[in-house]
Order: structure tokens, then sequence, then C-alpha cells
């Protein structure tokens, strides 16, 4: 068996004190770690210097909106319940996590007048429900509605603190527009305006849609690669952002989920669907130019990611650096251009 196709081999240490649990502000004072592939050099930049290392290309964004998907309520007995939505999925239910034991068709109530109920019980723990308000079915958007009233942003398991009210802005990218991710595209977190519109002076800016799914932080858990089943996500590709995908201009991706985007495309064809694509060393990158993206959780289908740009031993040499440098790592964390 090829060494890429093994867990192990994408494992890494990380001293506690590295996670980020608070975004450096001003955005743009973040550290940028520069790898440049033709050189096999590494550069120690900030996220402000980028317009000016950057070669020319389009810039894709993620424009996928994070919704407050930690909600807090109570069983008929009383007992109380917290539900943590995974995935919209298309006939206005929901995957969802709950602390807690429920039975199917059993009935969880929250403020507002929200309603959920129990339809099924899947066996990776997960549960399918959908909301309802004085008996009547919600939509998605009305759900995200509510949720926007009595919900909490779901910060990542590795950020050990409660939510905070600067959250609600923080982790939430100047793109996001579309609601439907209970994860932030975190390599676009670190853009201001002031930013962008410096990068517009010499760059295009497009954007595609992918809902990021709780799945994100799942961690691959067979020892070969071969066996693990990707999680999908929800995503749309407009008409612009597809004739640029089908040009032959070069591509920066703002993050992995841009990345599974266009790689999903490029493959099949689909502007619009569930992307379960799962890129690594042996099924590489093949329309992407650049990566602009944050430093992963070890032993993640987001590391291996990284390793179908540039390799995977390669990939670890960088982590290490970044680590011997004090980067600071994951989702409020520095991040890493591969140029």
């Amino acid at each position: 068996m090829s060494e890429d196709f093994l867990l192990s081999n994408y494992d890494y240490t990380l001293p506690n004190e590295l996670i980020a649990n608070f975004p450096i502000l001003p955005k743009e004072n973040a550290r940028l770690l520069v790898y440049i592939r033709k050189k096999n050099e590494i550069l120690h930049l900030h996220f402000k210097d980028l317009a000016s290392i950057l070669p020319p290309c389009a810039i894709v964004f993620n424009d996928t909106k994070v919704i407050k998907a930690r909600i807090y309520g109570q069983k008929e007995t009383g007992s109380k319940i917290e539900l943590f939505i995974n995935n919209p999925f298309k006939n206005d239910t929901f995957a969802v996590q709950i602390k807690g034991k429920v039975k199917e068709n059993q009935e969880l109530y929250f403020k507002e007048n929200l309603k959920a109920k129990v339809l099924k019980l899947n066996d990776d723990g997960t549960r399918i429900v959908e909301f309802f308000s004085k008996n009547i079915k919600l939509k998605h958007h009305q759900v995200f509605s509510i949720l926007d009233c009595i919900g909490h942003i779901p910060l990542p398991p590795y950020i050990k603190r409660a939510d905070q009210d600067s959250d609600i802005i923080n982790y939430q990218s100047i793109f996001a527009k579309k609601e439907g991710a209970v994860a932030a595209p975190t390599a676009s977190l670190h853009f201001s305006e002031e930013m962008i519109q410096n990068l517009r002076k010499k760059h295009d800016i497009y954007t595609t849609t992918l809902h990021v799914g709780a799945g994100t932080f799942k961690s691959v858990e067979c020892q070969d690669l071969r066996a693990h089943k990707m999680h999908s996500e929800y995503f749309h590709i407009d008409k612009n952002t597809c004739n640029l995908i089908n040009s032959k201009e070069k591509l920066l991706a703002i993050g992995t989920t841009v990345t599974r985007c266009i790689e999903y495309y490029i493959r099949t064809k689909k502007n619009e669907g569930f992307c379960d694509l799962f890129l690594h060393p042996q099924n590489k990158i093949q329309r992407v130019d650049y990566l602009l993206t944050n430093f992963h959780l070890p032993k993640s289908t987001l590391i291996m990611l990284v390793a179908s740009f540039i390799g995977r031993k390669t990939t670890l040499e960088i982590y290490q650096e970044a680590i011997d440098k004090k980067y600071r790592f994951y989702s409020y964390g520095d991040g890493m251009l591969i140029i």
C-alpha cells in the first residue's frame, strides 16, 4: 500500500497554546506562510502582504453564511436538550446532533414557538428532524430566521469557550450572503473590505457557494484512506464562475471549500448538488492553480487536501515549520498560501 493511503502518515503534534481561540484584529495582521512551489521556498509574511506576492489570477471565494446552528430547549418532560444543526436537506428537513436521548416521533421545544420533530435516528449518531411553528412546517429560510433570534454561533469543538457577541461578526466572512453553513470557510475570515478593494485593482473576484457542514470537523478514522466515506455538502456555482472554471485563467481558491467545489465541477460538470469529493495525494488537484487556506487538524480530510497540492511530506514539513515559528492554528488562526 502507498504511504499516502495510511492515516497515521497525516499526524502531527500541535501544542495546545497554538490553537487560536480568538482572531487577530485587524484581520489583515494575521500571519501568512507562503510556499513557492517552483523554488521550494517558504516566506513568512502577513495577510496585508497578499496583493504584493500574488501572481496574476482570478480569485474565488465561498459566499456561504454561517447560521446560528446551536439551540437549547427542552423535552415534553421539561428536561433540557441541546440541538446542533449539521446539514439542511432539500425537503426542508435537517440532519442534526442532539445531546440527550430521543426517540422517533418525539417533539422538542425551543423559544419563539419553535418545535422540532424527530423523524429518524441514524446509525452515525445524527438525527433527521423537521421544524414547526404553531403546527405549521417551516421551510429552511424560516428556520434560519428563528435561529437568528434564539441560536448561538457554532464555534468549532477545539475552541474551548462559549460563543460571544463578537463571534457573530468575526466568524463570518465579508462575502457571507447565502445562509446554510454551520462552520465558516475560515480562509476568507482574514479579508477586510480594504484588502478586497486592493486585490480588485489587479484581480477579478468570483464566488461559489458551499454550505460547510459539521462533517468538516470529522476526523478520518480508517487506517486506509480508501475506506473513508467522505461527508457531502450542498454547493452551487453560478454561470459566471462556471465560465471562469472552463477558461484557462489561473485560479486562486480561497479555502478548501472553494477548491472542492471547483474540482467537483471539473470532474462531473455539475454546478449544483452535493459535493462529496475527497482530495488527497492519490486524487490530485486538476484545475485550481493556487490555494490560500488555514492550518488544519491532523488526520483530517483538509490536511489531505493540502497534500493533494504539494505532497504529504512537504505538507508535514511546512506544518512543522509553522509550529516552530509559533503560527496560530485552526479556524481563528493564521494561514498559508501555496503558489
